[in-house]
């Protein structure tokens, strides 16, 4: 790129000194590694540069790199300098390979909090702002859930792009677009649902038997499956429904539910009886139901590995588009463990889905969706 070339031709060696976490430059450091490169940060006439954007200019040859010891000053070479910036700083070498392929890509790049602020193609420190937040991971090292929406809040309360940048073993880098699916417009469906006025003229009875509930009103069971996708046919007269729908439609006044033995069930026991039968029907179950009121259609993701596939509309039977997207329901509690997690991400671009992680936080849902993407 222009501006690369244009710092190679202008950018001679510059003497710099070692200070606890940064490099320190003089003010000749400021005019040529800040002004024109877009490195560091001037403070007090000196320029301080962190240590990646140290180790990229020494591998550079933009710098030379001093370190004081016992009075004596000690020339580094790029080898014994990066020995010292990993004792310094955890996943030092993580983030010194991502730091290295933006700057090759044309970015300028700020260390920050979230580890890299990149500025937009054609803007730089002190000339714009940052377009997006970066954080580092290896891809053995687990991330909670918590940890994660803490940085992707970070980002966006200062209206950043949050990218999660992942290292393999291999020292390949996947970049992953994190936001919150809900804030999008697209995150809401197509499909009112107005045959509940009419379903709920009578209520119908259904069975909850080992794993399915099953309806054998027929007039109802139409209803439900042809116009509103709900569950599937066991034969002409009877519908099959999963444990969620069964508890949707007996909230909304469509259905009763009842035992193999005739008793009937309260909601309250119906949702003790599924949770026994699948421990996570209870976070599915909260899910599930929001999606419903979103105008969704959520049906199983077995197929994919995940709780939901999720479609927008669905105008027939004879004619299913595909699915929005996938959807999988985890716990405030849970960890992305990365190579299960870049997996799950991989299946669903390559179906044309979107993945998105949910959760309730306490009464506060949150829709995680991760996009990798290209730098």
């Amino acid at each position: 790129m222009d501006t690369k070339l244009n710092f190679d031709k202008q950018v001679s060696l510059l003497k710099t000194q070692i200070k606890g976490n940064y490099v320190i430059g003089d003010a000749e450091a400021i005019a040529a590694l800040y002004e024109i490169g877009g490195f560091g940060r001037p403070r007090d006439g000196s320029l301080q540069l962190r240590l990646t954007e140290a180790a990229y200019l020494l591998f550079r040859k933009k710098i030379t790199i001093f370190k004081n010891e016992k009075g004596i000053e000690k020339k580094l070479d790029f080898d014994s300098f990066i020995q010292y910036a990993a004792q310094q700083e955890e996943f030092f070498e993580l983030k010194y390979i991502v730091y290295k392929d933006l700057k090759e890509r044309g970015y300028y790049v700020q260390s920050s909090a979230t580890d890299f602020r990149v500025y937009p193609r054609g803007s730089k420190p002190g000339k714009g702002s940052a377009k997006s937040y970066v954080f580092v991971r290896s891809e053995r090292v687990p991330i909670t859930l918590l940890e994660l929406t803490a940085l992707m809040n970070e980002a966006q309360n200062v209206r950043k792009q949050f990218i999660f940048a992942v290292v393999d073993e291999e020292s390949d880098i996947t970049y992953y677009d994190v936001k919150r699916a809900d804030a999008v417009s697209s995150f809401e469906g197509d499909m009112a649902e107005p045959f509940l006025a009419e379903a709920k003229n009578s209520l119908s009875k259904a069975v909850l038997f080992k794993e399915r509930v099953i309806t054998a009103d027929k007039e109802k069971a139409d209803l439900l499956y042809k116009n509103s996708f709900f569950g599937k046919m066991m034969d002409e007269d009877r519908l099959l429904l999963s444990l969620p729908e069964a508890l949707y439609l007996a909230e909304n006044g469509v259905l009763e539910l009842y035992d193999m033995d005739g008793k009937k069930l309260s909601n309250e026991e119906f949702t003790s009886s599924a949770s026994q039968i699948d421990s996570e029907f209870s976070k599915k179950y909260t899910i599930y139901k929001e999606l419903k009121e979103k105008g969704f259609i959520p049906k199983t993701g077995f197929k994919f590995g995940t709780h939901f596939r999720v479609y927008r509309k669905i105008e027939s039977l004879d004619k299913i588009p595909h699915s929005e997207f996938l959807l999988h329901v985890v716990s405030p509690e849970f960890e992305f463990k990365l190579p299960a997690t870049s997996g799950a991400i991989r299946l669903a671009n390559s179906v044309r889905k979107r993945m998105i992680y949910a959760t309730d936080l306490g009464g506060r849902r949150e829709y995680i969706e991760f996009e990798r993407i290209k730098m």
